[in-house]
């Protein structure tokens, strides 16, 4: 609901620079405004789209058995990570990344709630 708000008050300022800026015939303003209100819509449904795959994306990732897609969906982990992750298996617990060297403090946090250890 915000973001369609913002959109809306966004689309509105646009306008208004653009009727004070500009001398071009209202059909053109018209044209224009219809083409921007068309694109911001479908960026709002893409935005709306990734939040509602975000969200539904909760299932945690088992370390010690997930493939490498898997472990490379995770965010900020590379396909290069992924196989050192896969390498260094078995975990007895999720921070071993950090001491294993296989991801930095910054990374790992980023994956920490994502991640399993299941033995």
């Amino acid at each position: 609901m915000r973001l369609r708000f913002l959109s809306f008050v966004l689309l509105g300022l646009f306008l208004g620079l653009s009727l004070a800026c500009t001398n071009e015939s209202p059909d053109q303003i018209r044209q224009k405004t219809a083409e921007e209100t068309a694109a911001l819509k479908r960026e709002s449904k893409a935005v709306a789209e990734g939040v509602g795959d975000g969200l539904s994306n909760k299932k945690p990732v088992d370390l010690n058995r997930a493939s490498k897609d898997d472990l490379a969906s995770l965010p900020g982990v590379s396909a290069r990570q992924a196989d050192r992750i896969i390498a260094e298996r078995p975990y007895a617990n999720t921070h071993q990344l950090v001491s294993r060297r296989v991801l930095t403090e910054d990374e790992y946090a980023q994956i920490q709630d994502r991640v399993v250890v299941n033995r």
